[in-house]
């Protein structure tokens, strides 16, 4: 029996008049996800097709290469209602479909054009502390030089050899995160002759994951494991960016990336590469930053990654429903959730990003208050549910101390004892007169300060 010919103008019969890998060939030059999404509407055989065949995903690698790590990707549901789940790249025509829809959202989410906001959770470790705890890399948390009348800076062992590196090792605030830039400011040391500025020649940065349990990953109390921490065989990256000249300038220098990287796994090294300024008491040369930023948007938890391979290859889990979630949602589960979203955000908190939605909830009081009947103080109906829960907690005694503290800044704001102003907040003549009164007092130098 003859085989029909396809009718002018069918576009199913072009896949059959064009034959799979011609017509494969055409689809991956479509370089926008917005022509693969409008082929897959032409007819069910063309999105058959463009599902089958990954043509979006493989978009989203193309942009992002740190994706090629993912080996299947997972649609978590609030409802406990049965459905296909999808499985691994390549399985049933349910799986391609449901990867086809994951990805297109993911795509969306990676170039929306969302404010970007300091990433950075806790420091894991530096490769060096020349007094230790004094000068260790929790100060380059803060955003100035000086906290409380005293200098805050990190400061490297000092080296006779002025191509020694140091590394600079953070956790971000969620597992997958755009990143656009990082900045970073050398330290100025003003209590010494010339004032000094410690930068290093070169910068470079890596993103990935860490290999050991997360409960090893703590916050830096002993320097000794704060070596074994960070030692380079624990970690897998997926990400290596080009090498940046640092200016031995006194200033928050930006280090734009060549494209926004995509940091799967939430941790980035800083890497200081060679020296450039000796100390004149031991005519060594010292590497020293007083403040640094990782500098994007957290994707989670809309979007979250489940690590469990020792070589890196990652589960793309993706919950559509977590968008618009309140804060008491976030930290406490339903009976009518499915099991696969109570492991998700139990993941999502124990990671310690309750932060990031303390944070968020901070930033969105901050800039839409809620207006109460007595006046217009900011109103946080979630506040005394998050303290509890934060109280609840189980971790680290320096998260708790800090989640605390931003805890009691929301109870101050949500009871209006403390208000954003914003003439006070710009009110720059202000600013600089206290910092000319910091300069009149001599700063308050450390006993203990190297450069002293």
């Amino acid at each position: 029996m003859a085989m029909s010919k396809p009718q002018q103008g069918d576009p199913a019969g072009f896949l059959d008049l064009v034959g799979p890998d011609l017509s494969a060939c055409v689809f991956a030059r479509l370089q926008d996800p917005a022509d693969l999404a409008r082929a897959a509407t032409v007819s069910r055989p063309w999105r058959r097709f463009v599902e089958g065949n990954g043509f979006l995903k493989k978009v989203c690698v193309r942009k992002f290469p740190e994706l090629a790590v993912l080996t299947a990707a997972v649609e978590v549901r609030r409802s406990p209602d049965p459905a296909p789940a999808p499985g691994p790249i390549g399985g049933g025509g349910g799986a391609e479909a449901n990867e086809h829809r994951i990805y297109s959202h993911l795509y969306g989410a990676l170039v929306a054009a969302s404010p970007p906001v300091d990433c950075i959770l806790h420091c894991v470790g530096a490769s060096s502390t020349d007094n230790f705890p004094d000068e260790t890399i929790d100060n380059t948390l803060e955003p100035q030089d000086r906290v409380n009348n005293r200098f805050s800076y990190w400061s490297s062992a000092g080296q006779d050899d002025p191509d020694v590196p140091e590394t600079l090792t953070y956790r971000l605030v969620s597992d997958i995160c755009v990143v656009d830039e990082i900045r970073i400011q050398p330290f100025k040391a003003f209590f010494q002759i010339g004032h000094p500025i410690y930068s290093s020649k070169m910068v470079r940065f890596r993103m990935g994951h860490c290999k050991l349990p997360r409960p090893s990953e703590s916050f830096i109390t002993d320097d000794d494991d704060n070596q074994a921490v960070i030692a380079d065989e624990n970690y897998i990256w997926t990400y290596t960016s080009p090498e940046f000249l640092m200016l031995q300038e006194n200033k928050l220098q930006t280090f734009k990336l060549p494209h926004p990287a995509l940091c799967i796994g939430g941790v980035v090294k800083i890497e200081l590469l060679g020296r450039v300024q000796k100390q004149a008491t031991d005519d060594r040369y010292y590497i020293c930053v007083c403040h640094a930023q990782v500098v994007g948007r957290s994707l989670s938890p809309v979007f979250m990654v489940d690590i469990n391979d020792s070589a890196g290859y990652s589960i793309l889990k993706h919950l559509p429903e977590a968008k618009n979630l309140s804060v008491e949602e976030v930290m406490q589960d339903s009976a009518s959730d499915s099991q696969e979203w109570k492991d998700a955000l139990a993941s999502y908190r124990e990671t310690g990003h309750l932060a990031t939605a303390l944070m968020n909830v901070l930033h969105e009081g901050a800039a839409h208050p809620a207006q109460d009947a007595q006046g217009d103080a900011p109103h946080f109906p979630h506040g005394a549910a998050l303290l509890q829960e934060i109280q609840a907690m189980q971790g680290d005694a320096n998260l708790m101390q800090q989640l605390q503290v931003d805890a009691q800044l929301l109870y101050l704001l949500q009871d209006g004892v403390l208000q954003l102003q914003d003439d006070v907040l710009q009110d720059e003549d202000g600013l600089q007169a206290m910092d000319e009164d910091d300069d009149a007092d001599g700063g308050g130098v450390s006993d203990n300060d190297p450069f002293a």
